[in-house]
């Protein structure tokens, strides 16, 4: 994994012309990338090509459909000791999936209450603890003027079973992320919204006049994140499952995928700005209101102490 230098650790369409010999530009929107993940109601009104190209550009962490009926429910790990998978009572690489595509119930309770509410980002700020928590100088990070958090301070949720889940370390991200990529990079970020939570790895890459001739600020200084095709991959998408938005009924499951965008494709063609696709990312806001920011810090000295600040 990555280490970002001692840093904080980690808060497609190839094909198209080959079946269509002519040149036609396709746009795609963050709303069709949403609906391609979805269930079918959503995924067939995709225009056929857009759908296609899309879908070549992702790589599912997961399967995309359960590979079997949903397990009973399993409340989540509150402690980080409890990392290993019979610490969750899951006893193979099938049991972790299942706890993307079905999360203890206080995250599903929490991806209900979002569509509930219409994706109002204040229904997800309202399950937080009103307790604000400083954020420390990690890393003697503000002597350098970085700021990685949207504010000086934090929170977390009143759940701990939340707020084990959304932890980037904790097993069931840690075991599907490929290692490649990892959670540490510079900052450890997800974004929370509605029902869908981005992970930014590898960012800040380190300055390089050869490959990487581009600064970016504080917060990129002493960093050591290679810039290399890895980076095609530092978006990951992780959408909760779909309640229905009539019965008490699940429409989808969970999907955790990478958005691959690499320079040919339609991600990196219509979903990346261009005046940030050197970094490849996609920003969290092109999706709607951000519900809030997930920070993940390691705040230990000489032992890694990780711990969740939520903006």
């Amino acid at each position: 994994m990555e280490d970002g230098g001692g840093q904080i650790g980690f808060i497609i369409s190839i094909l198209s012309q080959a079946i269509f010999p002519f040149n036609f530009h396709t746009q795609s929107t963050p709303s069709d990338l949403l609906s391609v993940l979805g269930p079918k109601s959503q995924s067939s009104k995709i225009k056929p090509l857009v759908a296609h190209d899309l879908n070549s550009c992702l790589k599912f962490l997961v399967p995309f459909t359960p590979t079997s009926p949903k397990l009973r429910s399993r409340k989540c790990l509150t402690t980080k000791k409890d990392l290993g998978l019979a610490k969750i009572g899951a006893s193979d690489r099938r049991e972790v999936d299942e706890l993307i595509w079905w999360p203890p119930e206080p995250v599903l309770e929490l991806a209900r209450l979002a569509v509930d509410s219409g994706g109002d980002p204040a229904a997800i700020q309202r399950a937080l603890d009103p307790t604000m928590i400083a954020v420390p100088d990690v890393e003697g990070l503000k002597e350098n003027r970085c700021e990685l958090t949207r504010t000086p301070y934090g929170r977390r949720f009143i759940s701990e079973e939340l707020n084990f889940y959304c932890c980037p370390g904790s097993y069931h991200w840690a075991d599907h992320i490929p290692k490649p990529l990892g959670f540490l990079s510079r900052p450890p970020l997800s974004c929370r919204r509605h029902r869908t939570t981005w992970f930014h790895a590898k960012e800040y890459p380190a300055y390089d006049k050869e490959v990487f001739p581009y600064n970016m600020g504080f917060c990129q200084k002493g960093s050591n994140v290679k810039y290399d095709d890895s980076m095609n991959l530092r978006n990951i998408l992780w959408l909760a499952p779909l309640p229905s938005n009539s019965t008490k009924a699940w429409v989808a499951p969970g999907v955790l995928v990478v958005l691959d965008a690499r320079p040919e494709g339609i991600i990196y063609r219509d979903l990346i700005p261009e005046y940030v696709n050197f970094a490849r990312t996609i920003y969290e806001d092109d999706l709607g209101d951000v519900a809030v920011d997930v920070n993940y810090l390691d705040v230990g000295a000489a032992i890694p102490d990780y711990q969740i600040f939520i903006c």
